[in-house]
């Protein structure tokens, strides 16, 4: 039995969920975001709680079944305050601004790099940080994979585009392996 799916997920106040059986439409505030319910499973909803059943026991329904509670969640809370992710730009020189919708990259190439995010994501900039926002939790993250690619932290400086708070482990190059004598 799935730990997670047995869980009854709690509906926040001003989201609705309505099921049918192969789709769950999730409505709140922020927008309205589709699912897809897989072979096996049944969705149902009773008194501001959402319950994932199991209606077979072979091995594809067993691991659906914690994997669709948590994505109606993730849908729940993606229509009431939405998901974020910060990336930090390091590097002298480097920077971002925005033209209209499409984020304009200043990373060191001989061009601007420009990304134009896709629907249902908004992006915003200040000082050195991009904020990646949406209701989609998967489509935000894929958007700030997608921007971090563009110049990951380099090895030996850390020049380049890395999520806000995240420590990279530099290294030493070529001098302090000479001084260590770690080279011979």
């Amino acid at each position: 039995m799935s730990k997670i799916g047995a869980k009854p997920i709690l509906l926040k106040q001003g989201v609705s969920v309505n099921a049918t059986d192969r789709k769950v439409i999730v409505k709140g505030p922020l927008g309205e975001i589709n699912l897809s319910v897989p072979e096996g499973l049944a969705v149902l909803v009773k008194d501001d709680k959402v319950m994932v059943q199991r209606l077979k026991e072979d091995k594809k329904t067993l691991s659906s079944h914690g994997t669709l509670a948590r994505l109606i969640n993730n849908a729940i809370v993606g229509t009431t305050t939405g998901f974020e992710k910060v990336l930090e730009i390091f590097g002298m020189g480097f920077r971002a601004q925005k033209e209209g919708e499409t984020l304009v990259l200043f990373l060191g190439f001989s061009h601007p790099v420009r990304f134009t995010p896709p629907e249902g994501i908004k992006i915003e900039v200040t000082e050195n940080k991009i904020r990646i926002l949406g209701m989609d939790k998967e489509k935000v993250g894929i958007v700030a994979d997608q921007i971090r690619k563009i110049k990951k932290p380099d090895a030996y400086k850390g020049k380049g585009i890395r999520e806000f708070g995240k420590k990279l482990r530099l290294k030493p190059g070529k001098m302090a392996a000479k001084v260590t004598g770690a080279g011979k």
